[in-house]
């Protein structure tokens, strides 16, 4: 098993291309990539466009309690 560490870029379309030699022998291998950003996440997600208020008819309570019940 071969450890290789190296430093990329990823393309304006969103495509990673990787092309690394090796010493290893032809045949069959497992490929596990793990991918670290070096750029931190700037933008938080804010839900402002999901966010609101939900129009309730009835009592909040009763509906709790009914819904409580259920597990009984």
């Amino acid at each position: 098993m071969d450890t290789i560490r190296i430093n990329t870029k990823i393309n304006a379309d969103g495509h990673l291309k990787i092309d690394i030699p090796t010493l290893m022998i032809e045949g069959d291998v497992e490929v596990i990539l793990i991918i670290e950003s070096k750029k931190k996440m700037t933008h938080k997600y804010t839900f402002s466009d999901i966010s609101g208020k939900l129009k309730w008819n009835g009592n909040p309570m009763d509906t709790q309690r009914l819904l409580r019940d259920e597990w009984k």
